[in-house]
C-alpha cells in the first residue's frame, strides 16, 4: 500500500475513534456504523465543530435540536466567510446534526444571550 494512503486510512482512522469517544456509552454501536459510512471530510467537519464547541466556553448547557441546528449554521457561517470552497457544507450539516442527536452529545456551549431550553 502507498504512504500516502496508509496515512489517509491513519487519520481517518483517528477521527472515527476520537468521535465515538464523544458518544454515550449505550449509543457507541451505532455511531460506528454511522461513521463508518461518511468521508473523511465529513468527518472532519464534525470533529472541527466539536473542537470550537470544547475551546469556545467552558459554560456548557443541554441544548434543544433547534439549538443545535443554530449553533451548527453559526459555525457554518464563521467556517465559510469568504471561502468558496463550501459548496457541500449544507449535506455535513445534516450530517453533523444527526451525530449529535444520535449520540447524545446534546450539552454544547451557546454563544452569550442565548436563552436556554430543556427538551
Amino acid at each position: 500500500m502507498l504512504p500516502y494512503a496508509n496515512g489517509v486510512l491513519a487519520a481517518r482512522s483517528t477521527l472515527v475513534a476520537g468521535l465515538l469517544s464523544c458518544a454515550d456509552e449505550p449509543f457507541r454501536a451505532r455511531i460506528h456504523d454511522f461513521l463508518a459510512g461518511l468521508s473523511s471530510d465529513e468527518l472532519q467537519f464534525i470533529a472541527e465543530f466539536i473542537g470550537a464547541s470544547i475551546l469556545e466556553s467552558d459554560k456548557r448547557c443541554p441544548c434543544s435540536r433547534e439549538q443545535m441546528a443554530h449553533r451548527i449554521t453559526a459555525f457554518r457561517q464563521a467556517r465559510c466567510a469568504g471561502s468558496a470552497g463550501c459548496s457541500d457544507e449544507e449535506h455535513k450539516m445534516i450530517l453533523l446534526l444527526e451525530f449529535l442527536c444520535g449520540s447524545s452529545l446534546r450539552q454544547f456551549t451557546l454563544p452569550p444571550g442565548a436563552r436556554q431550553t430543556t427538551q
